[in-house]
């Protein structure tokens, strides 16, 4: 059997290794059109200050280390441009001429390339993307060149990490985002956190502006913004999105779904025989079942694996795999094995799992991270999600070097996690990865709590900010803790009294308008104070996180007042205003 794979890096290359260590026998032949067939495109960003100083490591493999230890046969500089899948054949063009390669299976992995930026003056020589290493080599030469200052035009993760990267080599940069904030995905009260410590780095962030025009210069170009401001930049990074590569798998007909490759669930496309991978790829979302591409490492290695899963174990003399339904049961038993072909039609390895889009950043000193749904898309997808904002400690907060999460929690009435959001110093990739993990297994919110998970001083908590969330989540699901949002803070300004049960000296950097300020500690000798000012309204309670603010729910409640505790307190609604935080707060009147 020879399988053909169109495009290498993360999904062509898995999918070319894993049908290698399956069938010894197969003729396995990855066709890339670059220079390069296994690049760790991740890393480009840290090439440009010098962080991952060696270029070469940003090649994982080459051709030559492919061939000796699996057998491939790579061939870069080969542009496949068409395919004929009557006669199983695809066109290739290289620098010696235009040939055709014969195949038994197929597989697509064309990867994404970046979108133009669609302002006059974007062809200049001082613009560049970051999506190739040729793209960081560039750029790093105009770092050592004595380049000075630099404009990055996007703020979504390699925008982000471009500009840290830039400023890190001593550049003056410019970040700008056409959103209303950056990294777009992000929660607006976790995205003012990354903010903040993008401006901590030197950065000057704007957003929600967009680019208008480049003008070409001599010494430098300049950027023109859409409210009439000018910035001069040596580098201009474009970072405003990728656009799948479709064009070769519309060649053979396969069809297309929100501008990318359409796949069942085992990667194969309309056309038989024809497999696809990677950015180009749509995928369903598993939480809010929006189809379309999902641009990271992760999910495409995976998919290579499955992909050749499916080849070799329906197509491949040497397929033998364990057989399992869609309803992923095992047939036969766990140790069943058996000889399937295509002619069966039965599907010998698991469905490609939908992806939650899990991901992470790194922002200056902090660790951002995501999994799932933000409350945009559950919102917009027909969700009604619960949201708890939680700011436990990484550690005990006895333990020196204890530093503050910052966590975000959506949730379904049925417990159900929908996506959570993490930003802090430490210990936040590695919550995120659990909840990411539970997600997958379908645990719900509540169960959470039982999670047993590891506890020492310098690593964690008995109760584990993972174990608070299920705690809280069960609190909130059972009516025992209702909650109000920031983004609700003019309507209970103008319905209920906002009762802030922080210290003096906390309230003292600020209270909102109008707010009653009564210690938690003080909140049982003066319930006369706090039902002479609610005067028969409802009482929205906050403090600092939300923990004081939940106890003093619970004395309220059981005082016969109707309450309702801020999520995550002073912390969330501080982040949640943003630069509008001046505007909003006042000093207290005593």
């Amino acid at each position: 059997m020879r399988l053909v794979v169109v495009g290498g890096v993360a999904g062509g290359m898995s999918c070319a290794a894993r049908a290698r260590r399956l069938d010894e026998t197969a003729e396995i032949v990855v066709l890339e059109r670059g220079a390069d067939v296994s690049v760790a495109s991740c890393g480009l960003p840290y090439h440009l200050s010098g962080e991952i100083a060696d270029e070469a490591a940003l090649r994982v493999q080459t051709p030559q280390r492919l061939l000796a230890s699996l057998n491939l046969d790579v061939r870069t500089g080969h542009d496949v441009t068409a395919i004929d899948p009557a006669r199983r054949v695809v066109t290739v063009n290289t620098s010696g001429g235009a040939g055709e390669i014969a195949y038994d299976a197929l597989v697509l992995s064309p990867g994404a390339s970046a979108v133009a930026l669609p302002v006059p003056g974007a062809d200049s020589p001082r613009v560049s993307t970051l999506r190739t290493v040729e793209d960081a080599r560039e750029l790093r030469a105009s770092v050592l060149s004595g380049a000075r200052s630099a404009v990055v035009v996007g703020a979504g993760f390699i925008g982000v990490e471009a500009a840290e990267n830039l400023r890190e080599a001593g550049l003056d940069v410019t970040l700008l985002e056409a959103a209303p904030h950056v990294l777009p995905p992000l929660e607006t009260e976790m995205a003012t956190l990354a903010r903040e410590e993008l401006r901590a780095l030197g950065i000057v962030v704007r957003e929600s502006v967009g680019v208008v025009a480049i003008r070409p210069g001599i010494g430098h170009d300049t950027v023109e913004l859409a409210d009439g401001t000018l910035i001069d930049a040596e580098i201009i990074v474009s970072s405003i999105g990728v656009r799948a590569h479709t064009e070769l798998a519309e060649t053979a007909g396969v069809a297309l779904v929100g501008g990318a490759i359409a796949v069942d669930a085992h990667g194969r496309t309309s056309v038989p025989g024809i497999w696809a991978v990677g950015d180009a790829v749509a995928s369903t979302h598993a939480v809010t079942g929006v189809v379309r591409p999902v641009a990271l490492a992760g999910p495409a290695n995976r998919a290579g694996r499955q992909v050749a899963d499916d080849i070799i174990g329906t197509r491949s003399p040497a397929g033998r795999w364990r057989m399992i339904d869609e309803d992923g049961a095992v047939r036969g038993g766990e140790t069943a094995w058996t000889r399937t072909s295509e002619e069966t039609g039965v599907r010998a390895v698991k469905p490609l799992p939908k992806p939650l889009a899990t991901a992470i950043v790194r922002v200056g000193g902090l660790e951002v991270a995501m999994t799932g749904a933000n409350r945009r898309d559950l919102i917009a997808a027909g969700f009604e999600p619960i949201t708890l904002h939680l700011h436990p400690s990484q550690h005990v907060g006895y333990f020196p070097g204890a530093q503050r999460m910052d966590l975000v929690v959506h949730i379904d009435a049925d417990g159900r996690i929908l996506g959570a959001q993490g930003v802090g110093r430490d210990g936040v990739a590695r919550r995120i990865d659990v909840l990411a993990t539970a997600m997958r297994a379908g645990l719900s919110a509540t169960d959470l709590i039982d999670l047993d998970l590891s506890y020492s001083p310098p690593f964690g908590a008995a109760k584990d900010a993972v174990n608070m969330i299920g705690m809280t989540a069960e609190n909130v699901l059972d009516g025992q803790l209702p909650l109000w949002y920031p983004w609700e803070l003019e309507e209970r300004m103008g319905d209920s009294l906002i009762l802030d049960v922080r210290s003096r000296a906390e309230a003292a950097s600020g209270i909102v308008p109008g707010a009653l300020v009564i210690p938690h500690t003080e909140l049982r000798e003066r319930l006369d104070e706090v039902s002479a000012a609610a005067a028969g309204r409802p009482i929205a309670i906050h403090c600092q996180s939300g923990v004081r603010s939940y106890l003093a729910h619970c004395v309220l409640r059981n005082a016969g007042f109707e309450t309702s505790s801020l999520s995550g307190g002073m912390l969330t609604l501080r982040a949640w205003l943003g630069d509008r935080l001046d505007g909003v707060l006042v000093e207290p009147a005593n």
